[in-house]
């Protein structure tokens, strides 16, 4: 692929609006992708997850940070029955919340103007990298956390940042897909992708569960020990795992005509390429704005999941980290199933359909919590088999519409308008619990945005797949 080919096309004189530029994957059509190649890139998935699985939503922050290990030490010996006990605990899971919309608005920030330039320079491995190292760095510092009130600041901060990083490293991952992946194997390389992630995280918790089992083999568990060895173990996992990306997936060469400018005036450079994009790709600009909202619901779900399960319905410790393994595997499953699905029948197909078993889901845990723990069994299972698939079809839309050379700009407006504007179901889950005083209404905030989300998808157009009807014609304008 040379510089060339990514170069302006000539306006098609049948038509009054310009055509929608190339596609990167359009320029992948008919390229034979060696397999070390796309097992390499997924393999990032795999590598990272334990972060989002096990320190952002089943162990760390769940069974650990949002707990009366850092409560009031009177608080704490009221017991679980006090109402102030209660009210801790629901401040201590609304304090995560503030953390996390914090960190979606640090990324609304940075992620397109970074991506924008990783296009220019050519750079992207370098900021999957950082990005990748920033965060390993975060889970290693969660050593120093504490079972003290006085640290849970620090816990929420650094797992705060690590989200940050974590989003950063993975706006140039995704936009390196195109890489791997052509046309017709786009959705099952996303799935794939996502499906080794939880895979990841599902040998990861497995040995959280033998550990506790062997009650960690007679190390002492005092203090929070427990907690922080396994955070630090998942900095491991992410080092030992998530580096054949940079080894083996080719980088793609800098986008032809973009300027290298500073860091400030990338942002009037990112405005006008959003004002290019609705001008010549207003498919794309219509469904970054859909998934602006559903994509921060699917957030809030494996975000405040463990909890809800932890403080909610009752689970024990040994019972969030089954769920989560369970949780875990029908992801996995039903988002490689899927990702071929969304090669045959689109992407918008597997979003809407998920995203309503969501809503129906989520309401119908809320409305059922007093039979007990068996609602959060069933209805968090389908919800874990939807978030995924959701997910993955998100990622193979975006990289299916996003023209070349402006895959990790698009990508990084992505992950703004997407997880990182996690403000939204954030700001709800906090706001409803501190009106409420109870963790499970919460659980409306999250299900509210996902609902919106579907509504605006209805009105977004689907993306061209390959060998099917629904392909749009080369030159032809396919803008909302």
């Amino acid at each position: 692929m040379t510089d060339a080919t990514r170069g302006p096309e000539t306006p098609d004189p049948t038509t009054d609006a310009p055509p929608p530029p190339r596609t990167g994957l359009e320029l992948q059509e008919g390229v034979r992708v060696p397999r070390r190649q796309v097992f390499s890139w997924a393999l990032w998935d795999w590598g990272t997850q334990p972060f989002n699985t096990v320190i952002l939503t089943f162990v760390f922050t769940a069974l650990y940070l949002t707990t009366d290990s850092f409560l009031d030490p009177a608080v704490a010996a009221l017991g679980e029955n006090d109402p102030a006990y209660q009210r801790g605990l629901a401040e201590l899971t609304s304090g995560v919340g503030l953390w996390n919309t914090l960190a979606g608005l640090l990324i609304l920030v940075l992620a397109p103007v970074l991506g924008q330039r990783a296009d220019a320079t050519g750079r992207r491995k370098v900021w999957l990298a950082g990005g990748t190292a920033g965060m390993v760095l975060c889970m290693l510092a969660l050593w120093f956390v504490e079972a003290d009130p006085m640290y849970f600041v620090l816990g929420a901060a650094l797992i705060g940042l690590g989200s940050v990083l974590n989003e950063i490293a993975g706006v140039n991952y995704n936009a390196m897909m195109v890489s791997v992946a052509t046309p017709r194997t786009v959705g099952k390389v996303s799935g794939l992708g996502w499906g080794l992630g939880y895979v990841g995280g599902i040998l990861v918790l497995l040995f959280v569960v033998i550990a506790n089992g062997a009650e960690w083999w007679g190390m002492p568990t005092d203090n929070g020990l427990a907690f922080r060895v396994i955070a630090v173990g998942c900095a491991l996992w992410t080092l030992a795992f998530a580096w054949p990306v940079l080894a083996f997936v080719p980088e793609l060469p800098p986008t032809k005509g973009h300027a290298k400018v500073g860091f400030f005036a990338s942002y009037v450079v990112l405005f006008r390429d959003v004002q290019g994009l609705w001008r010549t790709s207003r498919r794309t600009f219509w469904f970054l704005l859909a998934s602006a909202v559903f994509r921060d619901g699917l957030s809030g779900v494996f975000a405040f999941g463990a909890i809800i399960g932890k403080v909610s319905f009752g689970f024990s410790t040994s019972e969030v980290i089954i769920f989560g393994i369970a949780a875990n595997l029908v992801a996995g499953i039903s988002t490689v199933i899927l990702g071929r699905a969304d090669d045959r029948f689109g992407p918008r197909s597997v979003i809407l359909s998920t995203l309503s078993i969501i809503v129906v889901a989520g309401l119908a845990v809320v409305i059922l919590r007093d039979l007990g723990p068996v609602v959060y069994w069933v209805g968090g299972l389908i919800l874990s088999a939807c978030v995924g698939p959701a997910q993955a079809a998100s990622r193979s839309y975006l990289a299916r519409v996003t023209p070349a050379g402006k895959e990790s700009e698009i990508f990084g407006l992505y992950a703004t308008t997407g997880r990182a504007a996690s403000w939204m179901s954030s700001a709800l889950w906090t706001i409803t619990i501190a009106v409420t005083g109870a963790t499970i209404w919460g659980t409306l905030g999250i299900v509210a945005v996902v609902l919106v989300g579907l509504v605006l998808m209805w009105f977004v157009q689907d993306a061209p797949v390959a060998g099917s009807r629904s392909e749009a014609r080369p030159g032809t304008h396919t803008g909302a």
